[in-house]
């Protein structure tokens, strides 16, 4: 597993995250076995969500960590929190209700990172300021982030924030690459050229806010996998023969496809079949040439000008 510094931060992240948000039905020894299988392949990073499971991933992962107390020292919690029953809500009162309740959950005195959970129209940032800063002094969060903002949504919030935005949740795979699309066709009167979300991609690289890809494996908006699905016939077949060519299996090819990427992602997997979690893994001792991450790109249908 390789690392990744993120800047401003004292933070030494895995590549690859693991998402928590599918725990919440498992069984207290499988949510065990999938963790320690994380941790045994190197990943340091967990995610989640106070929405997720309505709170019983959190529940279910502080099982593991009490049965465990050594373990909490060697990784990274993140949780996310505005999401509510048919709203968003970014008020200093519910982030600071929320993150107590994440903590309660967890069990644990501190999360490493909080997200902001998609975009609430009816942000006032200075709640939002007013509530990081004593989430902060009062040791409960060391972290801030955000989920599916586009540039001007983060630079409306940093201009009130003493701390700095150091995550973007944003949706990527191989077949999900609007960011990527209209970087590569620029000037053109084609859809793959509509910039549909502010150029995110440069922006995140020029501020140096880590993207985490997340349903690396999904199509459309939770459509299905790609991966082995006979909609994609050209895609699985490139992909397959790269597996072939490398010991590894599809699943590695697809997030090694995110990681060859010179934005330094951090793609965030929600996988719960343990096996399946150590061959994501093996992404990380591989780099795709030019030529391969090209031409998977073009094997999901895409054009280049």
């Amino acid at each position: 597993m390789r690392y990744l510094k993120i800047a401003d931060s004292n933070l030494e992240v895995s590549e690859i995250g693991l998402g928590c948000m599918r725990i919440s039905d498992m069984q207290n020894n499988e949510v065990e076995r999938l963790i320690h299988t994380a941790v045994n392949a190197g990943i340091n990073f967990f995610d989640h969500a106070d929405i997720y499971g309505d709170g019983k991933s959190e529940e279910k992962f502080s099982e593991v960590l009490k049965n465990y107390p050594g373990l909490r020292q060697k990784i990274i919690i993140q949780s996310k929190c505005g999401i509510r029953k048919g709203y968003f809500d970014f008020s200093k009162d519910h982030i600071l209700s929320s993150v107590d309740g994440i903590l309660t959950r967890l069990k644990i005195e501190q999360l490493d990172v909080l997200l902001l959970h998609r975009p609430d129209t009816l942000i006032e940032p200075e709640e939002v300021a007013e509530a990081f800063t004593l989430l902060e002094k009062q040791g409960k969060v060391q972290h801030f982030g955000v989920s599916n903002q586009n540039p001007m949504q983060i630079e409306l919030l940093s201009k009130f924030l003493a701390q700095k935005i150091l995550f973007n949740q944003l949706q990527l795979s191989i077949t999900n690459t609007g960011m990527i699309d209209s970087g590569l066709n620029v000037n053109m009167e084609i859809d793959a050229s509509i910039d549909r979300d502010g150029s995110i991609l440069d922006y995140c690289r020029l501020k140096e806010i880590t993207i985490q890809p997340w349903s690396p494996f999904q199509f459309g908006f939770f459509e299905g996998a790609f991966l082995d699905n006979p909609k994609f016939p050209e895609l699985n077949k490139t992909i397959d023969k790269l597996a072939e060519a490398k010991g590894v299996t599809n699943s590695a090819i697809a997030i090694a496809w995110i990681l060859r990427h010179p934005a330094k992602m951090q793609p965030i997997v929600g996988t719960t079949n343990p096996e399946r979690l150590d061959a994501i893994c093996k992404a990380t001792d591989i780099t795709l040439t030019r030529q391969e991450w090209y031409e998977i790109y073009r094997a999901a249908g895409n054009r280049l000008p």
